[in-house]
């Protein structure tokens, strides 16, 4: 089926990432014109440009506001506008941190990575929309938002954040300056990627899946997929402000590393 996104003007936040660089992929396959996003990630970034036909390369760090502006000005003035935006970039804090022990700084760090960087690359895309009269934007959430993750309340707060009171004020908002423009999210639950690479030895693997029917992780372009049919206004031209998880089926998490009777 034609997804229609040939020749379409794509930016892929986070494209140094596994998600970000399997979207990125994904939607060249389709034909478009994409900018490839990064911030530290330089080598892997210009790596998957060089694999992509006629691909743009574009820093910037998403938590600063003249970053984000710069980073839309140079795609606009390479690209001649952006159609779709997928604002993959985020970080999930490795350490496992309860809440009475989480440190401030990384609270407000991780928000800033996730929530912050959402939102301003949302205004960014927000503003050419209103520009240009048309646009799409995906959003990339986690079942962390849904669910909540014990250790990692910062990441799981901003990410409900995003899918929740971002996602569902952006889809009414963004329809008084494009009247068909959407914005969707995806939530990915455990997904094989250099974020999480090294979280996934066996018994951890046995552990996480125990509440998922498919029991496996995601790979990047199981995420990827469904980034373009949001994307798609041919397929999905009628959904706006919709969360997508997958998650093989997750229903929860063990929130226990092993079986305790109750008290």
């Amino acid at each position: 089926m034609d997804t229609g996104l040939a020749g379409k003007r794509i930016l892929v936040t986070g494209a140094s990432g596994g998600i970000g660089a399997a979207a990125a992929r994904a939607f060249a396959d389709e034909g478009a014109r994409v900018a490839v996003h990064f911030n530290r990630g330089k080598e892997r970034a210009e790596t998957l440009a060089a694999e992509l036909d006629d691909a743009l390369l574009v820093q910037a760090d998403l938590t600063q506001e003249a970053d984000v502006d710069r980073m839309f000005a140079e795609v606009v003035e390479a690209l001649g506008g952006v159609d779709v935006c997928a604002a993959v970039a985020g970080v999930w804090p490795r350490a496992d941190e309860p809440v009475w022990e989480l440190p401030l700084e990384r609270w407000r760090a991780t928000l800033d990575a996730n929530l912050t960087a959402t939102f301003l690359t949302a205004r960014g895309f927000g503003r050419e929309v209103a520009r240009s009269g048309h646009g799409t934007l995906v959003l990339i959430g986690s079942t962390a938002g849904l669910v909540g993750e014990a250790g990692h309340a910062d990441y799981a707060a901003a990410k409900s954040a995003v899918v929740h009171g971002l996602l569902l004020s952006l889809k009414n908002e963004l329809v008084r300056v494009a009247p068909r423009a959407r914005v969707n999210a995806v939530c990915p639950g455990w997904t094989e990627s250099p974020m999480t690479r090294g979280e996934l030895e066996p018994e951890q693997l046995a552990r996480v899946t125990r509440t998922m029917a498919l029991r496996k992780v995601a790979q990047p372009e199981d995420i990827a997929r469904q980034i373009v049919v949001l994307a798609s206004d041919e397929l999905s031209g009628h959904v706006t402000g919709q969360i997508v998880t997958v998650a093989g089926g997750m229903e929860g998490r063990v929130i226990h590393e092993e079986d305790r009777p109750s008290a």
